[in-house]
């Protein structure tokens, strides 16, 4: 396996990035190549671990969680981040969690559908610890 990446896999590994699902032969158009060529460098990408899957762009308003908030949490004690990671993998409405360094212990994403489930949440979470919430405003990020 030549395990060595070029500037047309990063050419293609872009396209992947703006649409994974986009055919290999249009990719193939662009970055002058045939289909099959194309369908073999991200095979290679695979196997090297540059690409390590595919996901979903999804509106979660759709699906009434339009509250989105960020979450620093300040734990009470160093003994407490067992406890806290075994309460985190049980909610569903944290989406994404970063231990982090500075001020805090842990950032979390939260989506909720109502202030009120946001509440109960930031109410779960007092006797690990404080907090600091942010509400978001999402912004769309064009490429």
């Amino acid at each position: 396996m030549n395990e060595t990446i070029d500037d047309t896999d990063i050419r293609i590994l872009k396209c992947l990035i703006r649409d994974s699902k986009r055919p290999h032969k249009e990719i193939g158009e662009e970055v002058h190549l045939t289909g099959q060529a194309v369908g073999a460098r991200v095979r290679k990408l695979h196997d090297l671990g540059v690409i390590e899957g595919y996901t979903v762009k999804w509106n979660p308003e759709r699906l009434g969680l339009g509250l989105q908030a960020f979450v620093t949490i300040f734990l009470n004690s160093g003994d407490r981040h067992a406890a806290f990671r075994e309460f985190m993998a049980t909610r569903e409405d944290i989406v994404e969690v970063h231990r982090v360094s500075g001020e805090g212990c842990y950032l979390m994403r939260v989506r909720t559908e109502t202030m009120e489930q946001l509440g109960s949440l930031l109410e779960a979470i007092l006797p690990y610890g404080n907090y600091r919430m942010n509400l978001s405003v999402g912004i769309e990020k064009s490429e």
